[in-house]
């Protein structure tokens, strides 16, 4: 069963690195959560890592440049692993094919398809319309207050060519302010659901935590899995992920969950556990904020 706990302090001594979800715990996608960025400033200064992994369909750039004008420092955090970063690797060794349909925001997405470096001999990728892709690349819904649904005859057509759906966020839902949206993830479920083939590259699939991994021996830090502790408010996303990879996790109940876990400042116990059965669930700690 579940620890819950009062603030990050009372456990992060155990741990010599965080990979930390951003969306619902560091802020709300439209500012910081201020208690959590003073959290995470507070560990790096005793000598802890801070691992931002998110389900953003960004390059790290990209979301270093959000963080920044959500008012998160860079001194909250040591690097970056997104899901968009794995999902542009395996776009660009031929995952999908050449010619790829782009489903998302063109201005905040573009980013997606800038040259990646860390491939020696990266294929050249060309946008085209859906009758002359050989693959999907899917970043977001044309709409995020859409219902998914409405991709379904896009879908269909796609599945009877044999299409391949390249997932750059598995997130289902995110709460940007007060309102909720549809993010790629519910699309590729759709596809998934459909009969159609899905890749997925962020949490809580593999491809993002070797990545996560890989930055962190890139500061020169080779930290055992014991030595981690994930932190995130997706139960589906940063839980499982974190129990896939065999690393302790923090669930953040006062992020998507807060209304099921009756979370203010910090959850009801019943109902938290209610939740968590419900789920099939158990993370390690749980708190109702990140602080």
């Amino acid at each position: 069963m579940t620890q819950i706990i009062t603030s990050l302090s009372e456990v992060s001594t155990r741990y010599r690195a965080l990979f930390v979800d951003l969306w619902g715990c560091v802020h709300n996608g439209v500012r910081a959560h201020e208690a959590a960025v003073a959290a995470l400033k507070a560990y790096r200064a005793q000598g802890g890592i801070v691992v931002l992994v998110t389900n953003s369909p960004k390059p790290r750039a990209g979301v270093a440049t959000q963080l920044a004008s959500f008012g998160v420092p860079e001194d909250a955090y040591d690097t970056i692993a997104t899901s968009g970063d794995s999902a542009r690797a395996a776009m660009y060794t031929g995952a999908v094919g050449t010619k790829v349909f782009f489903m998302g925001e063109w201005k905040r997405d573009a980013g997606f398809f800038e040259p990646l470096n860390v491939i020696d001999t990266p294929i050249n990728i060309t946008r085209v319309p859906l009758q002359e892709a050989e693959g999907i690349v899917c970043c977001g819904p044309f709409d995020p207050m859409a219902d998914p649904d409405v991709n379904r005859a896009d879908f269909l057509y796609a599945k009877q060519k044999g299409m391949k759906l390249l997932c750059a966020n598995p997130d289902l839902v995110v709460d940007r302010g007060e309102t909720r949206e549809w993010c790629a993830g519910a699309l590729a479920q759709l596809y998934t659901d459909m009969g159609g083939e899905s890749l997925y590259f962020g949490k809580p699939h593999p491809p993002i935590y070797d990545l996560a991994r890989r930055r962190l021996m890139a500061l020169g830090q080779d930290v055992a899995d014991d030595e981690i502790l994930a932190i995130g408010d997706g139960p589906l996303t940063d839980v499982a992920g974190a129990i896939g990879e065999g690393i302790d996790s923090l669930f953040i109940s006062g992020g998507l969950a807060a209304r099921e876990t009756k979370t203010s400042v910090q959850p009801d116990e019943d109902a938290l556990n209610a939740y968590l059965e419900t789920e099939k669930f158990d993370p390690t700690y749980t708190i109702g904020h990140l602080h």
